[in-house]
């Protein structure tokens, strides 16, 4: 298969790529991600008591926030009219689990947006926790699935489990 970069053109350069003639279909993406915490913060998490306030519910209105100006932040990425942006996050076994879900009707993926809330929610965990537990680790953040487009549903291979399961050698 010959894979062409369709972010150059033919000189080389770097572009942003025509979606003019693409057709509007819905596209939906999940991406997840974690965040290593000791068991120090973890206990704080659970117990709501740090002093910035709720790091899960932040997190993920932080995750929320991220997926609506992707488009200010990777410099080829279009602007999307998102229909919804989902957020999780939870603590479990020494980590915050991260998912994003991101929906559009629109000629270009969402991976993007999803894989952003994601990454953001990761360091917004940080943020608020970084006076307890400076050794934090953000680690595994990737795109699960996605549906819609040309190219077709993808599903990664890992993704047999339930909620929140990261396999480490993907």
């Amino acid at each position: 298969m010959d894979e062409k970069l369709t972010h150059m053109d033919e000189a080389g350069r770097a572009r942003m790529v025509d979606v003019g003639e693409k057709a509007v279909t819905r596209r939906r993406a999940v991406a997840e991600g974690r965040v290593r915490i000791s068991p120090k913060l973890a206990e704080a998490i659970q117990r709501n008591a740090l002093a910035k306030g709720n790091l899960l519910e932040v997190a993920r209105l932080a995750g929320i926030q991220a997926a609506k100006r992707t488009d200010e932040l990777i410099p080829l990425c279009h602007g999307l009219p998102l229909d919804a942006v989902h957020v999780e996050a939870w603590v479990d076994d020494g980590f915050v689990h991260l998912r994003a879900e991101a929906i559009t009707n629109w000629k270009t993926g969402v991976e993007m947006e999803a894989l952003t809330a994601v990454s953001v929610a990761a360091l917004t965990v940080i943020d608020m926790g970084k006076a307890i537990d400076k050794g934090m680790v953000i680690e595994a953040i990737r795109l699960l699935e996605k549906t819609g487009g040309r190219g077709g549903p993808y599903h990664a291979e890992a993704n047999k489990g339930g909620k929140g399961e990261v396999n480490d050698d993907a």
